[in-house]
């Protein structure tokens, strides 16, 4: 039998409708044998860095259909995060290994799905990064950009929420091979940050901008190429008019329209048509086959001081239900990660 200590969680309270708020969330402490059960291949964890991720806001709400299921009520919120093993009834997995994978956000969880998470090897970059641009928002970025848009060098990009975990990304693949880049964000700092440390073109805060259309005709007055989108809404009736023929969209996200009772409606589909445009949702879940190929593309890119990464690190697992519901107002700036424990 192993030791039994205290274990800190953040559960969700109830499904939500609407805004997100931090009430729907709270701490408990429990406590948690530390051992797997006898004859499972589950591994006991000590979690890390914990990812708050966009994605999570339709988690939180009773959908059914989703590529992903549920959050259950009175039960600790699950995401990406980086944890130790502290015991393994996996062979795959020894004590000591770092893993990243989908987790409880608690100090301690046994996790009975060892088959999603993927061992940490490359220990000279900063752990946290495993919850971003060596991650899961990482190969968003890549298989969005790369996969789905098949980009060549010399056309124009558009991003939005560009200075998020994989906009940020995003935008600078695009710089490596050639293109034309421009982000929007919702803030003067971030789209400083753009231009300044990330290397778009141009950017522009969206909140600023009345008339979105003329907006875009201003920056790609040629028309866009490749639209990795982010936020949908408005952005994107204003992005489908201002599409070249036989543009790309690569829908990874709607970052608008997650706390919308009733989602926004989108006019400008038509233009889908008239200008041969191929708009492409995906999960990143189905090429994470790539992901021994993205890190040998991205780690030399990082160690080299080519491809830089800005994070939000939250401190404490109590500061969590705070940092994941700013992700809905922009309050972050970089990937928001959540350090619950040093080691």
């Amino acid at each position: 039998m192993g030791e039994e200590v205290s274990n800190k969680q953040i559960i969700l309270k109830h499904h939500v409708t609407g805004n997100v708020k931090e009430c729907d969330m709270e701490l408990k402490k429990t406590t948690i044998k530390l051992n797997v059960p006898e004859g499972s291949n589950a591994l006991l964890l000590k979690n890390l860095y914990l990812s708050c991720d966009p994605y999570m806001r339709a988690r939180m709400s009773k959908t059914e259909g989703s590529y992903i299921e549920p959050f259950t009520p009175d039960a600790p919120i699950m995401g990406i995060g980086v944890a130790k093993v502290l015991e393994s009834g996996d062979s795959n997995f020894q004590k000591g290994d770092l893993v990243w994978g989908m987790t409880g956000w608690e100090e301690y969880s046994v996790v009975t799905t060892s088959q999603t998470f993927f061992k940490i090897h490359d220990k000279d970059v900063p752990l946290s990064y495993y919850t971003g641009i060596l991650g899961m928002p990482g190969m968003t970025a890549y298989a969005g950009f790369y996969e789905v848009c098949s980009p060549k060098k010399g056309e124009t990009v558009f991003v939005s929420a560009a200075s998020g975990a994989v906009g940020q990304l995003v935008g600078q693949f695009a710089k490596m091979l050639g293109c034309y880049v421009v982000g929007s964000a919702g803030s003067k700092e971030k789209v400083d940050l753009l231009k300044s440390k990330f290397g778009f073109d141009e950017a522009f805060n969206y909140k600023e901008e009345h008339d979105l259309d003329a907006t875009l005709k201003r920056y790609f007055p040629d028309g866009i190429d490749i639209y990795f989108e982010n936020v949908g809404g408005k952005m994107l009736d204003a992005v489908l008019v201002n599409m070249k023929v036989n543009g790309r969209i690569s829908v990874c996200g709607m970052i608008s329209q997650y706390n919308l009772e009733q989602t926004e409606g989108v006019h400008n589909l038509f233009c889908l048509i008239t200008k041969r445009i191929r708009m492409e949702g995906f999960v990143v879940t189905d090429y994470y086959h790539l992901y021994p190929k993205y890190l040998e593309m991205i780690i030399p890119q990082i160690k080299a001081g080519k491809i830089v990464y800005v994070e939000d690190v939250a401190e404490g697992l109590e500061s969590a239900p705070s940092a994941l519901v700013g992700l809905f107002s922009g309050r972050n700036v970089g990937k928001q990660v959540v350090v619950v424990s040093s080691g």
